[in-house]
Order: C-alpha cells, then sequence, then structure tokens
C-alpha cells in the first residue's frame, strides 16, 4: 500500500510554545490526555488503593500513638474524630492531587502537606461546629499533626523509590514513535519521554509531511530523525516499533484513517493526537458514552469536577467564617471610620453577574461619597469621589473583606474571576471574546487575575483583555491546588499601585 500524505501540510514553526491542546485518540476509544492515571496499567490501580490506604493507616496509627502519649487508652470521642478524619481525608487528598503521580517529588511533598493541614482545618473546624472541640487535648492534636506531617514526606520518598523499583523490573518500555515534526508533536514526544510512570520510550520521530526539513526544526527535535512516512514499514521493523502515535491536524482525519488501515497488518498500537490548540476551547475533555468517544469543548469546571467544586464551596465558607471571626475588630473599627468619614451608607451594594449569568449582590465598605454614576464610572487617579478613608481602604483592598460574607451566602467564592459592574459586562460583551465565559465558575474576592498584576482601573480594552486572559486560564486549570497558591500570593499583591 502507498500512502500519500502530501496533502498535509503543517506549520513547523521554529518558535518555542507553551503546551498545545491535545486529545488522545485510540482507534474506537479516548484515552482522554496524557495524565499518568490515564494511560497506567490496570495493575496500578492497585498502588492507588495502597496509597488511599495507606495514608489513612498512618494517619490512625499516629493519632493513636499521640492519644497513648497522654492517655492511659483510646476514649470514645476520639474514635470519632478518627472516623471523621478518615473520611475527610479520602475526598481532600484526591482533591489536592496527592494520588496523581507527579514526577517531581517536591511538588508532590508541598501538595500533600498542605493537603494534610487542609484535612487537619475541616476536623477541626467540625469538632467546633458539633460542639466537641473541647473534648480534644491541644497536646495530642498537635503531636498528631506534626507527627502525620514529618512522617509522610519520607513515606512518599520511599513510596517513589518502591514504584520504581517495581516499575522498572514488572514493566516492559514500549518503541513508540511519533509521525508529525511540528510544535505539538514535538512538545508531546518530550513529554511523554520524560514521565516516568508511563512505558512508553520514544524511539525517534517520522516526517509525516512530505516536506524537506530544515535545519532549524532538526535542532529543535527531542529525538532522532527516523525517515519519512512513506518508509514507515522499515521503521517499524528495524526500531522494534509498538506503539505509533500520530500527530497530524484534525482536517487531515481521512489521512489518519489510511495510515490506521495500512499499520492493522503489522501489529502496533496507533493513536491520534488531536492538535485542537488553535480552539476555543473551555475545560475540554474527552469520555465515552454508549460506546461513542466524545469530546467535550466547552464545559464549566462545576459540571466536570463536581466532587471537587462541593470540597471548594465547603472550604470557601468554612474559610469565611474564620476570616470574620478573626478579623471582626478590623471590620468594626473601619465600619466607625467609614461612617465618621462621610455621609451614607457603611457598606455599599451593588448588582453583579455572578454563577451562570445570574444576577447576585456583593457588598464593599463604601469607599466614595454617594454619587450618581458610582455604580457605573470606574475609579480613576485622583478621583474627587474617594473619600480619606476609602483611599486607604482601596489601596489596601480592605473595602473588599465584607465579600466575606457574600462568601457564606453562596454568592461567591473566596478565588474565581473578579466580578464586574454589569454595565461595564454589557459595554464589553461585544468587544472582547470569551468576555461572558467567565461567568461559567463564581465570581470571587481574588483571583489568578489580581495575583498577576491585573488590579485597579481597566481604561483600555487591553487592560480588560488581560484580565479576561487570566479568568479563562483559571476556569480552565481549576483545581483546589490552584486556589490555594492564589489565596497564599493575594496578601503579597494586595498594596498596588494601580489601585485607586
Amino acid at each position: 500500500m502507498s500512502l500519500n500524505l502530501d496533502g498535509a501540510k503543517s506549520s513547523l514553526s521554529t518558535v518555542p510554545v507553551a503546551a498545545p491542546a491535545t486529545i488522545i485518540y485510540t482507534g474506537n476509544k479516548l484515552a482522554g490526555s496524557t495524565r499518568p492515571r490515564r494511560l497506567l496499567r490496570k495493575h496500578e490501580s492497585l498502588l492507588f488503593f495502597c496509597q488511599v490506604f495507606g495514608n489513612c493507616a498512618v494517619m490512625a496509627i499516629l493519632l493513636i500513638a499521640s492519644i497513648l502519649f497522654k492517655h492511659n487508652d483510646v476514649p470514645s470521642y476520639y474514635r470519632e474524630l478518627l472516623v471523621n478524619a478518615m473520611f475527610v481525608m479520602v475526598f481532600v487528598y484526591p482533591a489536592f492531587g496527592v494520588y496523581k503521580q507527579a514526577a517531581n517529588f517536591y511538588a508532590m511533598a508541598v501538595r500533600i502537606s498542605v493537603a494534610w493541614f487542609a484535612t487537619i482545618a475541616i476536623v477541626l473546624v467540625l469538632a467546633f461546629l458539633t460542639k466537641t472541640s473541647e473534648l480534644y487535648s491541644r497536646e495530642v492534636i498537635i503531636i498528631w499533626a506534626l507527627a502525620v506531617f514529618t512522617l509522610q514526606i519520607p513515606l512518599l520518598k520511599l513510596n517513589y523509590f518502591v514504584v520504581g523499583i517495581y516499575r522498572k523490573k514488572h514493566t516492559k518500555p514500549i518503541n513508540s514513535i511519533v509521525v508529525g515534526l511540528g510544535k505539538t508533536a514535538r512538545f508531546f514526544s518530550k513529554k511523554l519521554n520524560d514521565n516516568h510512570w508511563l512505558p512508553d520510550k520514544i524511539v525517534g520521530m517520522v516526517n509525516g509531511y512530505s516536506l524537506d526539513v530544515s535545519e532549524g526544526i532538526s535542532k529543535q527535535l527531542s529525538f532522532p530523525l527516523l525517515g519519512e512516512l512513506q518508509n514507515i514499514k522499515q521503521i517499524i521493523t528495524l526500531n522494534k516499533v509498538q506503539r505509533v502515535y500520530v500527530s497530524l491536524p484534525l482536517k487531515h482525519a481521512a489521512k489518519v484513517e489510511e495510515l490506521n488501515e495500512y499499520l492493522l497488518d503489522y501489529q502496533v498500537d496507533v493513536i491520534w493526537i488531536l492538535d485542537v490548540s488553535d480552539w476555543n476551547l473551555m475545560n475540554h475533555s474527552v469520555r465515552e458514552v454508549a460506546g461513542l468517544p466524545l469530546l467535550s469543548l466547552n464545559e464549566s469546571p462545576v459540571n466536570v469536577s463536581r466532587v471537587q467544586i462541593r470540597i471548594k464551596h465547603g472550604l470557601d465558607k468554612i474559610i469565611a467564617l474564620i476570616a470574620i471571626f478573626l478579623l471582626a475588630p478590623l471590620l468594626i473599627i473601619v465600619a466607625i471610620a467609614v461612617k465618621l468619614d462621610s455621609k451614607g451608607p457603611v457598606i455599599f451594594r451593588q448588582k453583579r453577574h455572578g454563577y451562570d449569568g445570574k444576577e447576585i449582590y456583593i457588598s464593599k465598605f463604601r469607599s466614595m461619597v454617594q454619587h450618581e454614576d458610582a455604580a457605573v464610572k470606574q475609579a480613576q487617579k485622583g478621583d474627587p469621589r474617594i473619600t480619606k478613608v476609602g483611599a486607604f481602604i482601596r489601596k489596601t483592598s480592605i473595602d473588599e473583606l465584607p465579600q466575606l460574607f457574600d462568601v457564606l451566602l453562596g454568592g461567591m467564592s473566596l478565588v474565581g474571576p473578579r466580578p464586574h459592574a454589569i454595565a461595564h459586562n454589557d459595554y464589553y460583551c461585544d468587544k472582547i471574546s470569551k468576555y461572558m465565559a467567565r461567568h461559567r465558575i463564581k465570581p470571587g474576592i481574588t483571583g489568578l487575575a489580581q495575583i498577576s498584576g491585573c488590579r485597579g482601573e481597566t481604561e483600555t480594552i487591553e487592560k480588560m483583555e488581560a484580565r479576561v486572559k487570566y479568568d479563562m486560564e483559571y476556569i480552565n486549570n481549576w483545581s483546589l491546588w490552584l486556589d490555594f497558591k492564589i489565596l497564599v500570593k493575594t496578601p503579597l499583591s494586595l498594596i498596588s499601585k494601580e489601585i485607586y
């Protein structure tokens, strides 16, 4: 059979690019993304179970040891604490990505540590709400928390070591090639080969476009160029290839089908990498329904990660409640200062668009004199409407603190795209692509745009486009771990020269 793929032209850009959006299609099944858990063999589901069981066991053993350090036996109320901790851990650890087999040990160490302290925080809040916290010894809780934190890291290192030995001994490498030399093919081949949790071993790449390969492209290849697609039979035989990844554009589906038909007789896996990096996607994913592969192009994180979203909303309310309790003296002082500084209400409430475009009200400490266009016209440098107290609380973002009550009421989250005035939404929705897609998740008090320098007045389209870009990046990459990082970085970005 003769393969004629001359029509499949590729843009062989020599400019380094960010990770492209790719979907992997394996004949009659969609394999999802290159995440390790999607591609690991069946026996590694046992590894996942062992990790969950191991973490719960370590936590339980150390709690019992901490109790026995203080008491002669284990009181019944500590058993309830243990059950609650196990229940919370089972949900929180996966939500923070603890069981995703990342190659970076140090990133995993930070992730598991944060997940553990989040577990402790939730358990203690539950104890406080059920009025059982006074039963527990502070000494026991502190010893337990520090013991688990200290022991988890070396156990994680041991887990990496043992699993590495097991995979090296029991998992045979799969010789793989990538057909295509474009930016997606180059990115994918390097990432796949660098992931030690996967069995694929990239032995080389194949020019799938019948084009002259420039010296610039050759230098960007991380693997040997094995030849042209017309010689695929010899390439497979000489390199003992077991798996072929095909990186051809979606518009050349017929060419991929032709190649797949040709390779059916060669006992190799054929996997198609769909390059959709130029599409306007939101939370794209793949799944199978009734035996049919589905490619989701546009979905809210609320529908994609229901369990994690519920945990996010629960943590929002718990943290907001704690923050209100701790900041109560400051809230009272600011309220008095606002009242004494100028006439008008202490709290300024304004209608905004929330999740799914529904109208909500957000609360702020009033920082301006009452004015007819205060709800529409953005504050500017030297704005005469801003009061003396208002200038300070706007500069430090203290004026946003009443939104903690909006989080408690469920209209907002701690982290998410900032809600803009409805008049601004009406103005920008036709001028900026994907502007209204920001409402596919709850608005937040802080967000990725805010910690990335996009704060203050948006007097130009370009500034608002930058905000929307960060908001969409947040929605597409949302996770509890990302929320945590944004919350940690927020205090460092509170004081900005761009805020008036």
